[in-house]
């Protein structure tokens, strides 16, 4: 028998101890023993609820009792889900994890202490929900060199990007709505402005990469300032506006990454990823495209990503699981060096100036838009383009880039 500790009994605490009850004879052949739920760590009480019975409020319980042999951090946040976690780690209890900013922020310090416990400590959940995302780029992919990364992290700005793609609506309507339907937060800063993307990119590069990306480092631009006529833009080129996280390896130990709103078209395989789904776009070297897609969130997608790792902890309680993460930092271009295409929105100035700004143009109008045009410039840096901008003149309405 393997005794858990499930720390944190909400949304996904919850959804773990649903999915090892339903699901508890499969899981209990895969895993090679029994796993047995013998606590429950949350500041609240359930009457009524079964979990009742396995239920404390003090972590000290789970901490001193040798008999526990991994502990699972659906929390969520910081503090104190690190403390309790390198607790658990320090006295030689396996840990897995949905929470993505204690893995972005600490991930390579507790790893790097599974490793000499030879424990584990795996967090599958952390990006992309239910998508077996994190267990592919450590194990199927390990043949391959992994040269970019790409994709849509977070469903509730997907969502929002969507309607407002179909529908015409505003952003502060799609929001409200998004609200509504429990996908976003009351607070939704960390999804609008794409700081939870941001987070999962970085895990994921570090992964794919082997070295640390450093959240912090990663330019990040949220989807606040997306229009509805920016959305119509998209759809006169044929194309939808997505908020990326992305990453690549440009050269033996450089790196760009960075979490924006990106046009895009109709050949990516993103661009059909609607409403709440994830999705991550792969490039391997010997692989190819490969692209990985399903629910991004919800109460029993993401726990059933965690009970995975249960599963895997469980036939290794003694033997460390490689992980292709490094603590090594990850240099990264200056984002004044990377180069793409950019999508610009501007008024007051003719084609014919703004082509001899940049070169050559694919220019789009809009006929309910008849006081502007927007235009698509050639592959450039994005210092190169900033410099050509400055010097057009005229009102810059928006900038998008584009996905190539």
């Amino acid at each position: 028998m393997v005794n858990i500790a499930v720390l944190g009994y909400g949304t996904v605490g919850s959804g773990v101890v649903e999915v090892i009850n339903t699901n508890h004879e499969s899981i209990n052949k895969r895993a090679g023993q029994e796993i047995n739920i013998k606590y429950v760590l949350d500041l609240r009480d359930f009457p009524g609820d079964p979990v009742q019975e396995v239920l404390v409020h003090d972590y000290e319980i789970i901490a001193n009792d040798p008999e526990v042999d991994i502990v699972v951090e659906v929390m969520g946040g910081i503090e104190p889900a690190y403390t309790f976690v390198k607790r658990a780690l320090e006295s030689g209890k396996s840990v897995c994890t949905s929470n993505k900013a204690l893995v972005a922020k600490h991930g390579p310090e507790l790893m790097e202490i599974a490793k000499e416990k030879n424990i584990n400590f795996l967090f599958e959940a952390s990006c992309g929900g239910g998508i077996p995302i994190i267990r592919a780029l450590n194990g199927s992919l390990t043949a391959d060199e992994v040269d970019e990364i790409t994709g849509i992290l977070n469903g509730t700005t997907n969502y929002m990007m969507y309607k407002m793609a179909t529908e015409g609506s505003d952003f502060d309507v799609v929001l409200k709505e998004a609200q509504q339907k429990g996908y976003a937060e009351a607070d939704p800063t960390a999804d609008v402005e794409g700081y939870d993307a941001c987070r999962k990119i970085a895990i994921l590069s570090s992964l794919a990469y082997g070295k640390f990306l450093n959240y912090e480092n990663v330019y990040t631009e949220g989807i606040t300032k997306i229009t509805p006529e920016d959305m119509v833009y998209a759809e006169e080129l044929g194309m939808t506006i997505k908020l990326l996280g992305t990453s690549r390896k440009l050269g033996e130990d450089t790196f760009t990454a960075l979490v924006a709103p990106f046009l895009v078209g109709q050949k990516s395989p993103l661009y059909s990823v609607n409403d709440v789904f994830n999705a991550v776009f792969v490039h391997g070297n010997m692989l190819g495209d490969a692209m990985f897609y399903g629910s991004g969130a919800g109460k029993l997608p993401t726990a059933s990503a965690v009970v995975a790792d249960v599963v895997d902890e469980a036939k290794n309680l003694h033997e460390n699981i490689a992980t292709n993460w490094s603590n090594e930092p990850m240099k990264l271009t200056p984002m004044e060096e990377t180069e793409g295409r950019f999508f610009v929105r501007v008024k007051g100035v003719t084609e014919a100036q703004a082509e001899a700004a940049f070169g050559k143009l694919q220019i789009v109008k809009v006929a309910s838009l008849p006081d502007e045009f927007g235009f698509i410039t050639e592959c450039m840096k994005q210092k190169e383009y900033k410099e050509k901008i400055s010097k057009l003149g005229g009102e810059v309405i928006a900038m998008i880039r584009v996905k190539d």
